[in-house]
């Protein structure tokens, strides 16, 4: 179940043209999953994995929100400023 504000922030990201493509497809699957419909059926409708369905939608309900958001690039954070590498 989505709140009306989870579903508003959803529809902004599938909508936005400055989304991401990466969260503006996880939006459109979580949509389509609060639509009703197993993992295999909104799958076939957005021409992804059926995998791909299963990692977002159990990443919603876990984390809601915040779990459809990019993750931090693992390793070691860039030491080099924007300032020295244009020298």
């Amino acid at each position: 179940m989505l709140s009306q504000d989870e579903r508003r922030t959803l529809e902004n990201w599938v909508k936005r043209r400055s989304t991401a493509p990466g969260l503006a497809l996880r939006a459109r699957v979580v949509l389509a999953c609060a639509g009703g419909g197993s993992n295999v059926a909104v799958a076939a409708r957005l021409g992804v994995n059926r995998k791909t369905v299963n990692r977002w939608r159990t990443r919603f309900l876990r984390e809601r929100l915040d779990g459809l958001t990019d993750e931090p690039w693992p390793g070691v954070p860039c030491t080099i400023t924007d300032a020295r590498w244009k020298k």
